[in-house]
């Protein structure tokens, strides 16, 4: 007995001797192209702030969108415009960063640009074979993000890749198109498959795959900049008014400060100031 009371002790002893650091949980949910952006913020922001913990989810535009609204995250990430139906007055939209959406292919593919028309032709499924694009005569494996993807949102936006059924607008993204659940798997099959084609976050681009010019216009950070490539889009955090913590707050203020932006330049995105 007499030793339990005094492995208690010397167990509560230890327990007062520790300090255990008090952090605020900042939480940030949504988009996966926003993901690795928020996760060096994240990392970056910690470090000077030990005390505050940035936790960072991405299971989708959309999901980031439903999560600001509701309340079950301080911060939602959209890698697109949001749609009229989830607009609301109390939920504010703040762009932290812009991008590019490179369409990709493997570097083993020749290619090396499309028309934006060709690019929706390929989509819907009305172009099969490279050859009918100036390529090998194979057939053309198109992959695309799932239906959550604020990139797919803003590439079927942009390239008109939508179409009414009904009175309602639909994907016209054609059934036989594989799907990847994110940023990294879609560039990890095109890196894999000779034939595939699909679009990813400019900023994420590597030596695995090659991005295309699309209307003679080379997917580059200084054209996106001037407008003169297309195929772009904002990326959103979103915060119902008035509800920032303050902790919130100032990581808010912190993302459009001159030393997160020279991050966002940095890591190959393009800076909002």
């Amino acid at each position: 007995m007499k030793k339990t009371v005094i492995g208690a002790i010397a167990l509560f002893s230890t327990m007062a001797l520790t300090p255990v650091s008090a952090k605020e949980t900042i939480s940030a949910v949504g988009s996966s192209s926003v993901t690795p952006l928020m996760e060096v913020f994240s990392e970056t922001y910690t470090k000077e702030h030990p005390d505050v913990y940035v936790e960072v989810q991405g299971p989708g535009s959309s999901a980031g969108v439903k999560a600001a609204k509701n309340g079950s995250a301080d911060l939602g990430m959209s890698s697109r415009n949001l749609k009229p139906s989830e607009k609301e007055p109390s939920l504010v939209e703040e762009v932290i960063a812009r991008d590019g959406i490179a369409v990709v292919v493997n570097p083993n593919n020749k290619l090396q640009g499309l028309t934006a028309e060709q690019v929706t032709a390929i989509y819907k499924g009305e172009i099969t074979n490279w050859k009918q694009v100036g390529g090998a005569d194979k057939p053309i494996v198109a992959v695309t993000r799932d239906t959550a993807s604020g990139t797919r949102g803003a590439f079927e936006d942009i390239l008109k890749l939508k179409k009414k059924i009904a009175g309602k607008k639909v994907s016209a993204i054609s059934q036989r198109a594989q799907v990847a659940s994110g940023n990294g798997a879609l560039k990890t099959m095109v890196a894999s498959n000779p034939y595939a084609i699909g679009y990813i976050s400019l900023g994420t681009v590597d030596s695995s795959v090659h991005a295309l010019s699309i209307d003679a216009t080379p997917a580059t950070v200084a054209n996106v900049k001037n407008g003169s490539y297309k195929v772009a889009r904002p990326f959103l955090v979103l915060y119902k008014k008035g509800k920032p913590t303050p902790e919130t707050q100032k990581f808010l203020e912190w993302m459009l400060s001159p030393q997160a932006q020279e991050i966002v330049t940095e890591k190959g995105y393009i800076s909002v100031n």
